[in-house]
């Protein structure tokens, strides 16, 4: 059976056989939604890409193992490797927003100049997936983690409970208040731009960004 046609359970034991190419398939099956959970609350910078490697490191040194009742279910296998994937990636998106907030505090003590960033500003209006990211960036970072879960990567409520530690109506809460932010932000683009922009099918238009948070 070819990699892409295994599931993560078989994967996973292909690579604790020494299968390299199954660890490839692991790691281009879930990179994706582990860098948009990454960019979700580290921004959209390189360390994004440097956490995501580091959690694919960390699933090459210890793999988790699924539990009996998991086995032979890809669905299960799925969910419960991507749960580890993405829990493991929160953990280090933290330390690394420590580690970058002690930075900070160093240089702001040897120096007062502060040093000016374009970041998403810079990126024109027209862009309306540039639109989204930015409409995303200027929610809190709970917000910002659970939507990103929740419209790109269609997780469930309880799914976003376990990886983030939140109570499920905490979630809830997050994503309706988040939905109508966003929904505020791209408000100027509903039935026009966005409507036609290369967006996640769970964002579509701004009505329907509406709707999901009732």
């Amino acid at each position: 059976m070819d990699e892409p046609d295994q599931s993560d359970g078989q994967l996973l034991t292909a690579w604790s056989r020494g299968s390299a190419s199954a660890f490839e398939a692991l790691v281009a099956r879930h990179e994706r939604a582990l860098l948009r959970h990454a960019r979700a609350l580290l921004g959209f910078s390189s360390s994004g890409e440097d956490v995501v490697q580091e959690c694919f490191l960390r699933l090459a040194q210890r793999p988790p193992v699924l539990d009996a009742d998991v086995q032979g279910d890809p669905q299960k296998e799925t969910a419960v490797l991507a749960s580890w994937l993405h829990q493991v990636l929160r953990n280090l998106c933290m330390d690394t927003n420590r580690s970058e907030m002690r930075r900070r505090r160093r240089e702001e003590e040897a120096s007062t100049h502060e040093a000016s960033s374009g970041g998403v500003d810079t990126v024109e209006a027209a862009d309306t997936k540039a639109a989204v990211e930015r409409g995303l960036m200027k929610l809190s970072v709970d917000q910002r983690e659970v939507l990103v879960l929740r419209l790109f990567d269609e997780k469930s409520y309880a799914e976003i409970a376990a990886i983030t530690g939140r109570k499920v109506g905490t979630v809830g809460w997050l994503i309706s208040v988040g939905m109508k932010a966003l929904a505020e932000e791209l408000a100027p683009l509903a039935g026009t731009e966005l409507e036609r922009a290369s967006l996640p099918p769970a964002i579509g238009t701004v009505q329907s960004l509406q709707g999901g948070a009732s």
